[in-house]
């Protein structure tokens, strides 16, 4: 059956540069039709919350991933490696779209992050390719950018990543890139942190810590702009990408929320919800930031050093792009988003939480050493 599988959107009569688009010859204002998508990284929390939709939908998920919930809608399961290019060949034969989210974590070792990242995107981009695929949404972070001065971030800043999983991406992104030039269509997508229903990471520490009834730290006044983001809103981006024309999306897009604050309020919001009474406690910026740093070289604390590091400073993203070119507002704030992430953290049974296995960012991520912090608050 062949389905609409995006928001009716506006579609843009010009594109960022002043030339006028033609109008589509494609139904429904300018969206393109999906029968067959596969997303790898299905059971990742973009892919589950991606393929949920699609399967609402009434559209076929192929779902390429080492592992697959017996629970998932999908169509067709695949297990493997986005490295293999057998296991990719697989998955991606017959589909009308590839959704590239399978990914690694900050945490992993810089091998295993260029290995997945890099090398994964090239091996579906090539498989894609060699199936005539019409198109492949390439799934990438706002980390390219490193720890950009420019704040808002235009999707015309320089990547300057400052660590192994932002280099990573950053050469993901010029491997899509390249495949690019030779005519495919490679829209790439640069997320803020995402969160909501599913979404657990280092935000399990936060929402354990408001349960129990403790207040939680923050850098400093914890007064600089976070920006994050709903899974739902990256999911209508990911759809947007995917199905209107290729002259609209054939390029980077900043994903964020249009609503946002500072971390203080996110957090805070989280211990109003808990109903505990607790408070966001300052920790002073100097000091605290260097025990972190020693704890993340040691490789005993989930605050990676680029987390470290963007706390301290004003970071959000410059989303017109995806306003003016793909009509789309995003309708959660982050307030929003998170709340969202601790209510389905507490509906969730006790013995049906995931272990703190920090495998992917469905799972809490271990506390280490900041575990042993929690009698302070």
């Amino acid at each position: 059956m062949a389905i609409r599988v995006c928001p009716r959107v506006a579609f843009p009569s010009r594109t960022d540069d002043g030339r006028a688009l033609r109008p589509p010859a494609r139904p429904w204002g300018g969206a393109a039709v999906l029968t067959r998508v596969l997303v790898t990284g299905s059971s990742g929390m973009l892919g589950t919350a991606l393929v949920e939709r699609l399967a609402r939908d009434g559209c076929e998920t192929v779902g390429l991933d080492l592992v697959h919930p017996a629970d998932s809608p999908l169509s067709r399961r695949v297990r493997g490696d986005v490295r293999d290019p057998d296991a990719v060949r697989r998955a991606a034969r017959g589909v009308d779209l590839v959704v590239h989210s399978a990914s690694a974590l900050p945490s992993y070792s810089a091998r295993q992050i260029d290995s997945i990242v890099v090398g994964g995107t090239r091996t579906v981009l090539a498989e894609a390719r060699r199936l005539d695929v019409p198109r492949v949404v390439h799934v990438s972070t706002s980390a390219v950018y490193g720890l950009p001065k420019q704040v808002p971030t235009p999707e015309t800043q320089p990547r300057r990543p400052v660590d192994a999983y932002g280099r990573a991406k950053t050469r993901a992104e010029e491997t899509a890139e390249e495949f690019r030039a030779a005519g495919m269509v490679v829209p790439v997508l640069r997320p803020k942190t995402f969160v909501g229903p599913g979404r657990l990471g280092i935000f399990a520490m936060l929402f354990e810590w408001a349960e129990e009834g403790r207040h939680f730290p923050v850098l400093g006044r914890g007064d600089h702009l976070n920006q994050m983001l709903d899974v739902e809103d990256l999911v209508d981006v990911v759809l947007l990408a995917g199905t209107l024309p290729d002259e609209v999306v054939n390029t980077e897009f900043n994903v964020g929320a249009a609503e946002f604050g500072t971390l203080r309020e996110d957090f805070q919001a989280v211990l109003d919800a808990a109903g505990r009474g607790r408070r966001v406690v300052s920790l002073p910026m100097r000091p605290t930031v260097a025990a972190l740093e020693l704890l993340a070289r040691a490789g005993i604390s989930p605050v990676y050093r680029r987390l470290i590091h963007k706390l301290c400073a004003d970071s959000c993203l410059d989303i017109r792009r995806i306003r003016d070119r793909l009509g789309f507002t995003p309708r959660y704030s982050n307030r929003e988003a998170v709340l969202r992430s601790f209510d389905w953290w507490r509906r969730l049974p006790g013995e049906a939480r995931p272990n703190a296995t920090g495998r992917t960012s469905r799972d809490p991520w271990r506390q280490g050493a900041l575990a042993l912090a929690k009698a302070a608050f």
